[in-house]
């Protein structure tokens, strides 16, 4: 299903993002990308170099546990750089504006890296965005900026866009397993919440007001997990509001497909994509998971639209 949107127009500014993003073919979410890194003891893949199939490989035969790094400021200027379409702007020029949206600052150093970044960003002036969030809900949001940017609208009104879509949009997940969340130090609250029972499969979400994990259900087994994302997303909206929904999945497809059968017995789906799980995420998560993230009715700019 493919989000339409209004005819291009000439940019006012540019969008770049991390390797926090999931990104979804039928989203604008086509835009240069600071990388994060899955590193298995000496050796390192930026998140373009290793592909879903080969992490899951390294992880059921690599002794080490893998671990994640946020973007170097290198890598967010090159970014930056590729967004705004020139490594030099005329002294007379008009600075170009690139808005970097990032992964909650409550769960990576990105958006550090990316504030370090703007030293070495001479003559292009960066606008910083916590999404508060990542993946499908932080692709909701690249989205949002990008369509602005289409548009011809201002780098101001993206940010009133993105600000609505990061409010009303929720992010829930569940995974076979707590074994990698807590191997790579994220359990944090999850694991407080469910007492160190690790046999529960839980519910997890993005606090909005620290961006950071933390469980608001469970279930005995992965299927009930599923089903209970599911419930999850009705209690928040309530049973017939139309969504949109982004649907994520680590090594079974068909996770989703469950997923959003239950969701269409409950609401109208007005938008869905479905995509893998990025490798450098599915570190924390493991390989088995399945996410969702979920927001009301039209896009922000649509709603003025008969």
């Amino acid at each position: 299903m493919t989000q339409e949107t209004a005819p291009t127009r000439n940019p006012q500014f540019a969008v770049a993002t991390d390797g926090g993003l999931d990104a979804f073919e039928g989203l604008h979410n086509a835009v240069p990308v600071a990388p994060f890194s899955v590193n298995f003891g000496d050796r390192s893949y930026r998140t373009d170099e290793i592909s879903r199939e080969d992490l899951f490989k390294e992880l059921q035969t690599n002794p080490q546990h893998p671990t994640s790094s946020q973007p170097t400021p290198q890598e967010w200027a090159d970014a930056v750089r590729a967004a705004a379409g020139a490594d030099a702007v005329e002294p007379e020029g008009t600075p170009p504006q690139v808005l970097a949206v990032t992964i909650s600052a409550g769960l990576s150093g990105s958006r550090n890296a990316a504030d370090q970044a703007r030293s070495v960003l001479d003559g292009i002036d960066v606008r910083l965005h916590d999404s508060g969030t990542l993946s499908a809900a932080q692709a909701f949001q690249v989205h949002a900026a990008q369509t602005a940017a289409l548009r011809g609208e201002s780098l101001e009104t993206a940010l009133e866009w993105v600000r609505a879509v990061q409010q009303e949009t929720e992010l829930y997940f569940t995974i076979e397993t707590l074994e990698y969340l807590r191997r790579g130090g994220r359990i944090g609250r999850v694991q407080a919440t469910l007492g160190g029972l690790l046999n529960l499969k839980p519910v997890i979400t993005v606090d909005k007001a620290t961006g950071t994990y933390t469980n608001v259900s469970r279930a005995r087994s992965y299927k009930g997990g599923i089903e209970a994302v599911g419930q999850q997303v009705t209690r928040t909206y309530g049973e017939g509001t139309p969504l949109r929904v982004g649907l994520l999945y680590g090594t079974v497809r068909e996770d989703t497909d469950a997923l959003l059968e239950q969701l269409k017995g409950r609401h109208p789906i007005v938008w869905s994509g479905a995509v893998g799980i990025n490798p450098v995420l599915n570190v924390h998560t493991g390989p088995r998971a399945l996410g969702v993230a979920a927001a009301p009715g039209k896009w922000p700019w649509e709603r003025d639209t008969p």
